[in-house]
């Protein structure tokens, strides 16, 4: 999600030097812009994470992987300037669309990459840094150092803690694999070997399980089934037709589904705010 889960190149590059699942991996993320920013905002997500912070209105910040600006926009309007970065130029647009309804002048857009240059695009100190669901992987760690080098004050990373938001009941019917990644405490042990020793903090994350109609319903479940087969889309709308209740007009599923996240963050040599 980046903020959304979006796993840092690990792949080996091709002649252009560029990594061949990277067109790929941008087209996906302009794709889901608009369904994925209206959910991440509607969660409480960003409220949680924000209340997490205990913002200083002279803080400078900067979001890397900011999706739709989930945090960036709600950041702009407590903070003196927000640098908002993102692989997709269509989540950058929203973000952009999102400031000017919100009448935010202290947003900087950048389209830019974790194995980017940073330096290169202009992306120097900043007061605190911010990777919200973003970094996962197995060689994080120069993404990180790089985190860490970017911030002056604070770092705020964000990781599962547990399944996540996909449906491990519906994706168990349809015979699709469950999402496999490291639990929060693999990042958590990487950090201490690198030093660092992270305060931690948790969000319980409701997912949307009220849809107006079965179709809707079946729409929102789309996101769990990159590629979907046919076969796929006939098992979804029948565990939905076996599963779905009424519920006031429109139709939930009968088990709540939420997803647990753990925030991480420290705060660089001497800084004696919040530790």
């Amino acid at each position: 999600m980046a903020d959304r889960e979006e796993k840092p190149n690990e792949q080996e590059k091709g002649d252009s030097g560029q990594d061949p699942s990277m067109e790929e991996k941008r087209k996906h993320w302009d794709w889901r812009a608009e369904e994925f920013s209206r959910h991440a905002a509607s969660t409480g997500y960003p409220e949680k994470f924000i209340a997490l912070m205990d913002v200083k209105p002279d803080w400078t910040v900067f979001d890397m992987a900011c999706g739709g600006g989930t945090l960036a926009i709600p950041l702009a309007a407590r903070t003196k300037m927000v640098t908002a970065v993102d692989l997709s130029a269509k989540m950058l647009e929203i973000v952009r669309r999102r400031c000017d309804k919100n009448g935010l002048s202290n947003v900087r857009t950048i389209q830019g990459r974790w194995e980017d240059d940073w330096a290169s695009l202009d992306i120097g100190p900043h007061d605190v840094v911010i990777a919200s669901r973003s970094l996962m992987g197995e060689n994080v760690r120069p993404y990180i150092e790089k985190l860490h080098n970017t911030a002056k004050r604070r770092v705020y990373i964000s990781l599962l803690s547990g399944d996540g938001p996909a449906d491990r009941r519906l994706l168990d019917a349809v015979g699709r694999e469950h999402p496999k990644g490291h639990d929060y405490i693999h990042y958590y042990n990487l950090l201490y070997e690198m030093g660092i020793r992270a305060n931690v903090g948790f969000i319980a994350e409701k997912q949307n399980d009220r849809w107006r109609s079965h179709e809707d319903a079946l729409e929102d479940q789309k996101w769990m089934f990159r590629d979907m087969t046919d076969d796929e889309e006939r098992k979804v709308r029948a565990y939905l037709k076996e599963h779905l209740v009424p519920a006031g007009g429109q139709w939930r599923l009968p088990y709540p589904r939420k997803a647990y996240w753990a925030v991480m963050w420290w705060s660089k040599g001497g800084e004696d705010e919040q530790a």
